[in-house]
């Protein structure tokens, strides 16, 4: 059976190492030192506007995203969703999951007066770019970041 809920403090340590398991986050994360993380996951889930999510199979985390709800004063006012961190488990890929964990943050973006769900992708996830788009994303807008460390 799966579920999707609220991340508890236990689930980090899954969640990190998801975080981690692809070329791109194998360079940027630390599964063997949690503590930045955990320090990180008191702040999100201290923050009413924060949702960090697993999807539970069976009790096993086999998925993970991070909803971030953003009033905003453009398009009148409008409440967007961003979603951010979107992983499946390498034994859950091709199961529909994604596809499940990214029509319950429609949900729950509805849910929280939302007017547009928004997210980016790294540039180098062309396989993720086209799962988006089968579900309706439109690559609108062109995204910038900026590294400050």
């Amino acid at each position: 059976m799966l579920t999707i809920e609220r991340a508890l403090k236990t689930d980090v340590e899954a969640i990190v190492a998801m975080l981690a398991d692809d070329p791109l986050g194998a360079q940027r994360e630390t599964p063997d030192d949690l503590s930045r993380y955990l320090e990180a996951f008191e702040v999100i889930d201290a923050d009413p506007h924060q949702y960090l999510a697993v999807a539970r199979r069976n009790g096993r985390v086999v998925g993970t995203l991070q909803l971030t709800v953003l009033p905003g004063l453009s398009r009148q006012g409008a409440t967007r969703a961003q979603i951010e961190a979107v992983r499946v488990h390498t034994d859950e890929r091709g199961s529909g999951l994604g596809s499940d964990l990214l029509e319950w943050a429609e949900r729950e973006a509805r849910g929280r007066g939302c007017v547009m769900l928004q997210l980016t992708s790294d540039v180098k996830r062309q396989d993720a770019h086209r799962f988006y788009e089968r579900l309706g994303y439109e690559p609108s807008h062109i995204g910038f970041k900026k590294r400050l460390v």
